[in-house]
């Protein structure tokens, strides 16, 4: 009877048979192809970091800017204010005498000249009125010689001792009370006249007539006091001159009266304007008044300039911005705008040391001239200062410099 033999003696003996030994070969290999494959990604992640510390150590390409001087100009201290225009002269016509309106000559909104003839009230009552007067005149120069007669002949009989010295007295006094009486009707007649041409209301001075409030045929009241009801007729306004009415602070005012006191003169005899639509300040004006208080209430001047509008495309009422000379000339830097950086309440340039380095200055600026932007302080005329290339300097970098210029553009100084 055959031995039951060991199960791992019989799994030997399967495994040395012929058909076994390829599938031990295969398994091997494949054992071994896993076993480099793993040793290779150690070693290539062990190596990554050493790869990626090399590739940031490599240099960076140097950062292309242009730089230059800053623009050294000599300019005056300009202050901008908000204006509007107003009449010189403007005046409400208003009936002076009472009566029915017969005649209009003019149209609404038409320039008229001094003395055109605008308003006619029916005239009839008034010329009666001056009939009436110039008649009473000739009554009372008519008594004035039949008193002058009396007299002479009472001073006669007085003289023959015919008559008394009550009766020369007497005559004497009729005669004054009748040269009294025609100077009395000569006023009576200079003011029937004044009643009669003030039926005829006249243009006081050149300028544009608004709006008739009138129609013809309408009864208005008039009168020469000032304190009794009246009718308005229409208004007109001067047009050539015209004022030009602005506040200026009180800072301004100061550094306007202190430069103007140190000059010895008129500071600002000139100011530029512009209108609203207008982004040239082409127009000019006169400095010509400043009020003599400042107002408590808005800590502002009032200054007026008168400018001429002979074309008369000004109208009073219209806005306009206009600049005013407050300090004289003083030396400046000009830079463009685009270098200057705003951080924060700060605002920066960027310069370029003698090492091509990058560093950054506080500077003080001012208004626009001449398209730049003006440098009050911060800056060394030798600052070579980055003008385009701002988005590639970097505080504390190096950069390449390339030498560039500033150009001034006097038209722009205008806008």
């Amino acid at each position: 009877m055959d031995q039951i033999s060991d199960p791992s003696t019989l799994e030997r003996e399967r495994l040395d048979e012929p058909a076994a030994r390829p599938r031990r070969w295969r398994w091997k290999l494949t054992a071994l192809g896993a076993a480099v494959a793993l040793g290779l990604t150690f070693a290539w992640l062990g190596l990554a970091p050493h790869r990626g510390n090399r590739a940031a150590a490599a240099p960076t390409p140097t950062s292309v800017v242009t730089v230059s001087r800053p623009l050294q100009r000599e300019l005056d201290v300009r202050a901008g204010f908000l204006g509007q225009f107003s009449a010189i002269d403007r005046v409400e016509l208003r009936a002076q005498v009472g009566g029915t309106l017969t005649e209009i000559h003019f149209k609404d909104g038409q320039i008229v000249h001094k003395g055109d003839l605008l308003f006619v009230i029916d005239p009839r009552p008034y010329e009666i009125k001056l009939a009436q007067a110039q008649a009473a005149l000739q009554t009372a120069t008519a008594r004035v010689a039949l008193a002058n007669n009396q007299l002479f002949r009472a001073q006669s009989l007085k003289h023959n001792e015919f008559a008394t010295q009550e009766t020369v007295d007497q005559r004497t006094n009729d005669q004054d009370a009748s040269q009294a009486a025609v100077e009395d009707a000569k006023a009576r007649v200079r003011d029937a006249e004044l009643d009669l041409e003030y039926c005829r209301v006249r243009a006081p001075f050149p300028g544009r007539i608004g709006a008739r409030q009138v129609s013809l045929g309408s009864l208005v009241a008039g009168s020469r006091a000032a304190t009794s009801p009246t009718t308005l007729l229409a208004t007109l306004v001067s047009l050539d001159p015209l004022y030009l009415d602005f506040d200026m602070s009180e800072s301004d005012f100061l550094t306007f009266s202190r430069e103007r006191a140190r000059i010895g003169g008129p500071l600002a005899n000139k100011v530029m304007i512009a209108l609203s639509d207008e982004n040239n300040f082409s127009r000019e004006g006169t400095l010509d008044f400043i009020d003599n208080a400042l107002d408590r209430s808005s800590g502002t001047i009032h200054a007026r300039a008168t400018v001429r509008n002979e074309d008369l495309f000004l109208a009073p009422g219209q806005f306009a911005r206009l600049r005013v000379a407050i300090a004289s000339p003083t030396p400046v830097y000009l830079l463009p705008d685009a270098a200057v950086v705003l951080d924060q309440s700060q605002r920066l340039v960027m310069t370029v040391g003698s090492d091509a380095t990058v560093k950054p200055k506080i500077v003080t600026t001012g208004e626009l001239r001449g398209g730049l932007r003006v440098i009050q302080s911060g800056l060394e005329p030798s600052d070579r200062v980055i003008i385009d290339g701002l988005v590639r300097a970097i505080p504390g970098t190096k950069v390449a410099p390339q030498d560039g210029t500033i150009h001034y553009d006097p038209t722009a100084d205008q806008g």
